[in-house]
C-alpha cells in the first residue's frame, strides 16, 4: 500500500468513527425521546436502526483489521487503530442501550416512571452530554476533555447511585392493604392505591433504565480513554 494510500485510509477511519458516533449519538436522543414522551413510533424507529449501528461498527471493525494486518501501523498510527477498533465497540454498545430504552418504551403503558425527588431527565442529560463530549474529544484530538469526561460522570454516577437508594426505600417502606398498596415514597405520578405488583413492576423497570443510562457514562469514559491513549500513549483512564 502507497504511503498516501495509507495515510487516506487512516484519514477515511477517522471519518468513519466520527459518523457512527453521530449516528449512535442520534439513536440515544431518539430512545430517550421515545421514553420521556411514550413516542411508539419513535421507539420502533430506534430499534429499526439499530441494525445500520451494527452494520456500520462491522465494516470498521473490519477495516481496523484490515490495516492492522497489510500495513503493520506503528508508535501513534498503531495506537490510532487499536483505540478506533475498541471504540467502535463502545459506541455499538450505547446503541444497544439506546434500543433497550426503545423496548422499555415499547413495554410499558406510559411514559417513564417518576419518583419524587428524582430528575430523571437530567440524569439522562448527563449521560447524553457525556457521550457527545467523549465523540468531540476525539474529534478535536482533545486531551483535556478526555480527562473532563472521566470527572463528569462521577455526577452520572452520584445520581444513579441516589436513585437506586431511592427505589430500595420505595420496596421497604411499601405497606400492603388488602389488594392494594399504599405509601408515601411510590411514583409520584401514580395513584396512592395500586397492586403490588404493579408497583414492583415500576421499580423493576426504572432499576434497568438507571443501569443502562450509567452505562452509557462508563461507555463515554471507555471512548475519552481510548482516544486519550492514542494521543499520548496515557493509559491513565484506562480499566
Amino acid at each position: 500500500m502507497a504511503r498516501e494510500d495509507y495515510r487516506k485510509r487512516l484519514e477515511r477511519l477517522r471519518e468513519a468513527v466520527v459518523a457512527l458516533g453521530d449516528l449512535v449519538r442520534e439513536q440515544l436522543a431518539n430512545g430517550l425521546r421515545a421514553l420521556f414522551s411514550g413516542d411508539r413510533e419513535l421507539a420502533s424507529d430506534v430499534i429499526a436502526g439499530d441494525r445500520a449501528v451494527n452494520r456500520r461498527s462491522l465494516e470498521i471493525e473490519d477495516d481496523c483489521l484490515d490495516l492492522l494486518a497489510l500495513q503493520q501501523p506503528v508508535a501513534g498510527d498503531l495506537r490510532f487503530v487499536v483505540a478506533a477498533f475498541k471504540i467502535v465497540t463502545d459506541l455499538e454498545r450505547v446503541g444497544d442501550l439506546a434500543t433497550n430504552l426503545a423496548e422499555h418504551t415499547l413495554e410499558s403503558t406510559g411514559s417513564a416512571p417518576a419518583l419524587p425527588d428524582v430528575d430523571f431527565e437530567r440524569i439522562a442529560a448527563l449521560a447524553l452530554e457525556q457521550l457527545e463530549q467523549s465523540i468531540e474529544a476525539f474529534v478535536t484530538d482533545d486531551v483535556e476533555a478526555c480527562f473532563a469526561v472521566a470527572t463528569r460522570d462521577d455526577e452520572l454516577d452520584a445520581r444513579c447511585g441516589a436513585v437506586a437508594e431511592r427505589l430500595v426505600r420505595v420496596l421497604v417502606e411499601l405497606r400492603t392493604d388488602g389488594d392494594g398498596v399504599r405509601g408515601e415514597t411510590v411514583f409520584s405520578d401514580r395513584p396512592d392505591d395500586r397492586s403490588l405488583a404493579a408497583v414492583l413492576g415500576d421499580v423493576s423497570r426504572t432499576f434497568v433504565i438507571v443501569r443502562d443510562l450509567e452505562r452509557v457514562g462508563d461507555h463515554a469514559v471507555n471512548v475519552a480513554a481510548r482516544t486519550l491513549y492514542a494521543l499520548e500513549n496515557n493509559e491513565t483512564l484506562l480499566v
